[in-house]
């Protein structure tokens, strides 16, 4: 899967993005383009994620957390509650601007792989990246 050590250690890793604002959800896309990401899915909220999960079957998740009708730590306790599936085991990453402590111990509850405050850079969403598949990976 994630082999940090080859030329092009991205480029066949499925990711999907769920955000609700176009506008962020484009640069999101743009900066894992620019990270190596060829393979890149997109939703617009928990509900549309859910779908697209069982299409695509990504590698990794990048997940706001303020999205209606479904948010994002109701979309992670249903990826998480899928039974024996191994989607519920796919990494997900929170990108979001909410630092509240209640957020974020939900979402360490519900087992979230990281946690990014938005605006995110390339270097710090690559680090992130790179941490959770690394972790993963190893096991």
């Amino acid at each position: 899967m994630f082999d940090p050590n080859s030329e092009q250690p991205y480029e066949n890793l499925r990711v999907l993005v769920l955000e609700d604002e176009s506008y962020i959800r484009t640069i999101i896309c743009r900066l894992l383009r620019q990270i190596g990401f060829r393979l890149i899915n997109e939703a617009e909220n928990g509900v549309d994620g859910l779908r697209e999960i069982m299409r695509v079957r990504p590698h990794l998740i990048l997940c706001d957390i303020h999205m209606e009708p479904m948010d994002g730590i109701t979309f992670l306790r249903k990826l998480r509650g899928l039974g024996s599936d191994p989607l519920t085991q796919v990494p997900v990453i929170f990108l979001t601007a909410d630092k509240q402590r209640e957020t974020v111990v939900s979402a360490k509850e519900l087992r979230v792989d990281g946690y990014l405050a938005k605006p995110v850079s390339l270097k710090t969403l690559k680090d992130r990246i790179d941490h959770v598949l690394l972790q993963r990976r190893a096991g």
